[in-house]
């Protein structure tokens, strides 16, 4: 097993994603290879490091509230009506009906917000780990250039998608690439340097991702910002593209605004 391989491995093997025999054969190569071992990790005290406590759902307490305070009204009107000899109305029963409907569709509308805001926030805490992965590594590229007509095409044949790679553009430099994960798939990673600080572009295809449907296609970048970071997100196609950084927000968010009418013009199916 050759360590371009294992390294490509290193996350499912950090998270229990894979086979036991693809676990005992993956833990030969890191045992007896110091390098991979050193990748190993590095993946490791990342994930330690950037362990993510699921968001709970909080029980509709408010909304059970409303159905108690509407049910209980309606049989105060039942029992009075039923004192006086008459029948009970059925359009309290009916009001009743509407004004719990009303409270459902309230608290559905407010979950779904919220589950989306928590899906983003979700996203921007993976791309932050990769970007982190990455600086932890002691070989972050698998191919290093600073031309992006040399590592665009390294990518051919690596991936089902065919990512841009943005060349140097004022003081960003590029440095080089390599294959990755954004959660379930497969992603490009491209490495740049801006002034002190490194940037990390990650190209991933974006359907079905949690949280990348806050972002519509052609829409301006979103910021998500998390411990310190930002990631800049935004759509292309079927591709989600990400700038991820610890540079100030607002000016990796006008970076990837500059970046990403490149990335809607270039073909992206691979």
């Amino acid at each position: 097993m050759e360590c371009v391989s294992v390294r490509e491995r290193l996350r499912d093997l950090a998270r229990g994603r894979v086979t036991p025999a693809d676990e005992a054969e993956l833990r030969r190569h890191v045992g007896s290879c110091a390098a991979c071992r050193h990748e190993e990790a590095a993946e490791r005290l990342v994930d330690e490091a950037l362990a993510r406590q699921v968001e709970r759902i909080v029980a509709p307490a408010r909304l059970r509230a409303v159905a108690r305070e509407v049910v209980a009204r309606v049989r105060a009107e039942d029992a009075r009506a039923a004192r006086r000899g008459r029948v009970p109305s059925t359009w309290a029963s009916a009001a009743a009906a509407a004004a719990i409907f009303l409270a459902v569709v309230g608290y559905a509308a407010g979950r779904s917000g919220a589950e989306q805001a928590a899906a983003a926030g979700r996203l921007g805490d993976e791309l932050v780990s990769d970007h982190l992965r990455l600086l932890a590594m002691a070989h972050p590229h698998d191919v290093e250039s600073t031309s992006s007509h040399e590592v665009k095409p390294w990518f051919e044949g690596r991936l089902d998608f065919a990512p841009v790679v943005p060349g140097d553009r004022g003081e960003l430099r590029l440095l080089g690439g390599g294959i990755g994960y954004v959660l379930d798939r497969k992603a490009a990673v491209v490495s740049y340097a801006l002034r002190r600080h490194r940037v990390t572009l990650l190209v991933f295809p974006r359907a079905g991702l949690p949280g990348i449907d806050r972002v519509a296609p052609g829409a301006a970048p979103l910021a998500l910002a998390r411990r310190g970071f930002t990631a800049a997100v935004w759509a292309a196609g079927e591709l989600g593209y990400a700038l991820v950084s610890d540079v100030a927000a607002d000016e990796l968010l006008r970076l990837a605004e500059e970046l990403a009418p490149e990335t809607r013009r270039a073909p992206r199916a691979g």
